[in-house]
């Protein structure tokens, strides 16, 4: 850029040339040196995933898509306040003094830009699970998350559905920019980008590489290609999706601040985090019903343990709606079978649900908990020996200790998996390796209430997380059930019919 001390030399065409080439430059481009941030903005991906390590040019990259390549887009955080940063650094890039954007103008109230290219970038937060309904219907052909791993999946997946645009030859997309997860409720971003993020993951993708994916009854699976199929009478085109890994080193000009000697002062796992190493978190939070590590360790247990014959009792936790699932937990002595997972759509009433248990279980009889809030009624029903749990219901139990009853039997049954999970109690128990088990069982917190034990309700979880934890519902019926199979009749919350298997499975 000329010195406005040189500018008086050129003469008034050689003036209009230099505003005109200046106009004809891109309100942003790449750092060159940044390969990760070059790489992103080239890409051709629908969804794309860039991020990891603190300082890698996230919000460089979501401004830059916005204003460059997008007509309609949208950035946001979770919260408001935490939208500063990105507003400053907009003004930085839109409306830069000298570069002759001067039409580029931002309203303060609406936290939207005007750019003079005519493209709209507005700057938004979904705090509540509910304020993801104030973006129903209003279409962007650019979506960009900032720390995505702050939001709920549910809020993303939502809001996301409107990513369409009428221009014509408008590329439609979606950036995910983050850092790894501070907890287990963010871990749904690293099972969203599995491939690149997940070591254990079973076809591992590259940064970059496209993998496709689409929503088939509810659930998404992962396609061999971007080809449309059909399924049901209906045409589904898959998405692409890709992730790129970005550090510190690959943004020298934040790198020659000094801002990685910030970084070092940091205690872990704030320092491991920032410098992009996921899972740093894993650490034990006092009010964590059930610490990550322990759940890890029962499934690596399961990983080195051979599955038992004779089925001991079963768990199901019966979707209350469409977008949640019915999970069969089914234990075998100390070592449960991977979960049983149907769309709740395809469980529509008792009998469907009545006729997968006998399917699961065959010939056994096995102690089976069922659910019975809501719609779990009608399976218990349909299934006469089977055992309803309701977890409302009162508790005379107490923990190991014997110093703390629980408020219900929600209470007793997920501490009482927390003691057959404990290291110091000897934990033998054995869960399958299932990331959606993981986040359900690391989900609930508990306090204590007028001297009582108490865990969150399924509705805190969900209002909270923005999913039902219905694995781990699972998980906890069939461990309850077993324990308690001694004495139903004095059981509080339980209910119980003799003579398992008599109609239901016919």
């Amino acid at each position: 850029m000329l010195g406005t001390d040189l500018l008086e030399y050129l003469s008034e065409t050689e003036r209009a040339e230099l505003e005109s080439l200046i106009s004809a430059l891109p309100a942003w481009m790449p750092d060159p040196d940044n390969e990760p941030q070059c790489a992103a903005y080239e890409s051709e991906a629908d969804v794309i995933g860039y991020g990891g390590a603190a300082g890698g040019g996230k919000t460089d990259l979501l401004l830059g898509f916005a204003g460059t390549k997008h007509h309609r887009s949208i950035i946001f955080r979770r919260v408001f306040p935490l939208l500063e940063g990105i507003e400053a650094r907009s003004r930085e890039i839109f409306n830069a003094t000298g570069n002759a954007r001067v039409k580029d103008s931002y309203n303060e109230s609406l936290h939207r830009w005007e750019l003079s290219t005519g493209a709209t970038v507005r700057l938004a937060a979904i705090q509540y699970e509910a304020d993801k309904k104030n973006f129903q219907g209003r279409p962007h052909d650019f979506y960009g998350f900032d720390e995505a791993t702050e939001f709920m999946e549910s809020q993303v997946r939502f809001v996301i559905g409107w990513n369409r645009s009428t221009r014509p030859n408008q590329k439609c997309r979606v950036v995910l920019a983050f850092n790894p997860p501070m907890d287990e409720s963010g871990e749904w971003v690293v099972k969203f980008f599995a491939p690149w993020l997940d070591e254990t993951h079973a076809r591992p993708a590259k940064d970059g590489e496209l993998r496709w994916y689409a929503m088939v009854d509810g659930e998404e699976v992962e396609r061999p290609d971007e080809k449309p199929f059909s399924h049901d009478g209906e045409i589904i085109t898959p998405k692409s999706r890709t992730f790129f890994h970005a550090k510190l080193s690959d943004n020298k000009i934040l790198e020659r601040t000094g801002y990685g000697s910030t970084i070092d002062a940091m205690p872990e796992p704030i320092r491991s985090l920032l410098k992009g190493k996921f899972g740093a978190y894993k650490q034990f939070d006092p009010f964590q019903v059930i610490p990550a590590t322990w759940v890890r360790a029962a499934q690596e247990r399961w990983n080195n343990s051979e599955p038992g014959q004779a089925i001991t009792s079963v768990g199901i936790d019966v979707a209350r709606g469409g977008a949640d699932q019915t999970v069969f937990a089914i234990l075998r002595a100390d070592r449960f079978d991977e979960l049983k997972k149907y769309p709740g759509p395809s469980t529509p009433d008792g009998r469907t649900v009545a006729l997968l248990a006998g399917q699961a279980t065959g010939k056994q009889k096995p102690v089976i908990g069922v659910d019975v809030i809501g719609i779990g009624a009608a399976v218990y029903d349909a299934m006469p020996g089977s055992i309803g749990v309701n977890f409302g219901g009162g508790s005379g139990e107490t923990d190991k200790s014997g110093k703390y009853k629980f408020v219900n039997l929600r209470a007793e049954a997920y501490w009482k998996l927390r003691e057959a999970l404990d290291p110091d109690y000897g934990a033998t128990l054995a869960l399958p390796p299932d990331k959606e088990l993981l986040g359900d069982l690391c989900a609930p917190k508990w306090s204590v209430r007028t001297g009582k034990i108490y865990i969150e309700s399924k509705d805190e979880i969900i209002k909270r997380l923005g999913r039902s934890p219905d694995c781990a519902d699972a998980v906890a019926i069939a461990l309850l059930c077993l324990s308690k199979n001694l004495d139903w009749n004095n059981t509080q919350g339980l209910g119980h019919v003799k003579d398992y298997k008599s109609k239901w499975t016919e």
